[in-house]
């Protein structure tokens, strides 16, 4: 039985028997470019969609774009451009950065600038049963006329951590109220609505596109631990109040990304971009790095930790390499895939799960060593990689080259470099490395390989 931990009853919660389960994560605000901590996010919640598609569960996961917010238009002014392009230009940096990590897409990608009509139709209906208040054309909802606000993080606005999105307003008629529409200047992006030229706020649209994508509950509602406060505490307040249901039967937060013991974000001025990260190490050494850690736990940034997975990542990829032998004797693999599977079955424990794979793909090395059939432990580990998404280009790279291709390769090479034609055998392990394979020349003259 799968069970996750419930941030709201801060208790473990079962999911099954395998059924439709949809998944709402907080996606990101549009405003620049994406960094590591949007990363462990997206691979945390697209490894539960994984996960459970793997047991069995037909998984709807939304996550969605803020493409309308100060700091877009901010950014906007900055870049002498305007809010949409601005939008459009990080939004398709988003798709760049999330596929470059190889992160299975989610089902929709809702923007907040398409669910307008539907934003206003929700304050309306929270207007109908005196919830909100108008203040210089813009509309407050009212926290004191909701009577569990505060009950997901169990604590008010003046107990606020620092860095979440909380300005002091004093048009307000209390601080923990929010803005459900704010009015706008005329030379200022906005829509017409009831209350005049304006654009949402931030909560709203969460609890909108919720309600327009999947429903009045959603099974998982997933993102950061900073947005337990104030944001899901609003859209919980918002949307119990308009339909009177439980919004979320489950909350999922991650944790934060540090860096030398602070949380790395934009006001401390210490973000790596996923693009910076990308040109540092591959793609499967940071997925490692983020498995390697509970998702629930701060997430440590280092450069020695994240080069140190290259050594176990070598290994594994070794382990993949298609080797038939004729020996009756197999490498056994059920221990590892009972213990992965419980593993992620118990609160997402990537770090015991990621720890099977890598026993797994070292007993397969020695087995390919030893002569045996390894034809089903290697199977099982592709389904396993799968689930966490890693080694997944190796299957592209297959498509242009088997092993047979790359031995008549090496064998072309061997023979340049014994007529001394090194600009031929250059050309050819350059070759190789374009189909992400990478030559090992060993003091004994052999070359060996393995992919990238």
């Amino acid at each position: 039985m799968i069970e996750t931990y419930d941030s709201f009853s801060r208790k473990y919660k079962k999911l099954g028997p395998p059924k439709k389960i949809n998944l709402y994560v907080c996606g990101i605000t549009t405003s620049d470019y994406c960094h590591l901590g949007h990363a462990f996010s997206s691979i945390i919640f697209e490894i539960l969609d994984r996960f459970l598609s793997h047991q069995g569960f037909e998984v709807y996961r939304v996550q969605n774009f803020t493409d309308v917010d100060d700091k877009i238009l901010n950014k906007s002014i900055q870049e002498g451009t305007s809010m949409k392009e601005v939008a459009e230009k990080y939004t398709k940096a988003f798709f760049e950065d999330m596929d470059a990590l190889g992160i299975k897409r989610a089902s929709i990608y809702p923007k907040a600038t398409e669910e307008i009509k539907n934003i206003i139709s929700f304050i309306l209906e929270l207007e109908k049963k005196e919830l909100t208040y108008i203040r210089n054309n813009s509309v407050y909802f009212k926290t004191n006329k909701f009577n569990d606000y505060g009950k997901l993080s169990g604590r008010k606005l003046d107990d606020a951590k620092t860095g979440t999105r909380i300005n002091v307003d004093l048009e307000k008629e209390s601080q923990e109220d929010f803005a459900l529409w704010k009015s706008v200047k005329s030379e200022e992006p906005g829509w017409e609505s009831p209350w005049g030229l304006g654009r949402p706020g931030w909560h709203i649209e969460c609890s909108s596109m919720v309600i327009n994508t999947i429903g009045e509950t959603v099974d998982i509602h997933g993102g950061g631990i900073d947005l337990i406060f104030p944001h899901h505490e609003n859209e919980i307040a918002q949307s119990e109040s308009l339909t009177g249901k439980k919004f979320a039967n489950i909350w999922m937060h991650n944790g934060m990304v540090k860096l030398s013991g602070e949380k790395m974000s934009k006001s401390l001025g210490n973000l790596i971009t996923i693009k910076e990260a990308l040109k540092k190490f591959d793609s499967d050494q940071i997925r490692m790095w983020i498995l390697s850690s509970h998702y629930r736990s701060p997430l440590i940034y280092s450069e020695e930790l994240i080069s140190s997975q290259s050594r176990p990542l070598s290994r594994l990829r070794k382990s993949l390499k298609n080797i038939e032998n004729n020996n009756i004797k197999k490498t056994d693999c059920l221990k590892e895939k009972e213990t992965f599977i419980n593993a992620l079955s118990s609160d997402l424990n990537t770090p015991v799960a990621l720890s099977q794979v890598l026993l797994l793909s070292k007993k397969i090395n020695s087995g390919n060593n030893e002569g045996h059939d390894t034809s089903e432990a290697r199977e099982a580990l592709n389904s396993m990689l799968s689930v966490l998404g890693l080694c997944q280009n190796i299957n592209e790279f297959k498509k242009d080259i088997d092993d047979e291709g790359i031995k008549e390769l090496i064998n072309k090479r061997e023979y340049y470099r014994k007529n001394k034609e090194f600009d031929k055998s250059d050309q050819i392990r350059g070759e190789l490395i374009e189909k992400g394979v990478k030559l090992i020349d060993k003091p004994d003259g052999i070359t060996d390989w393995e992919f990238i």
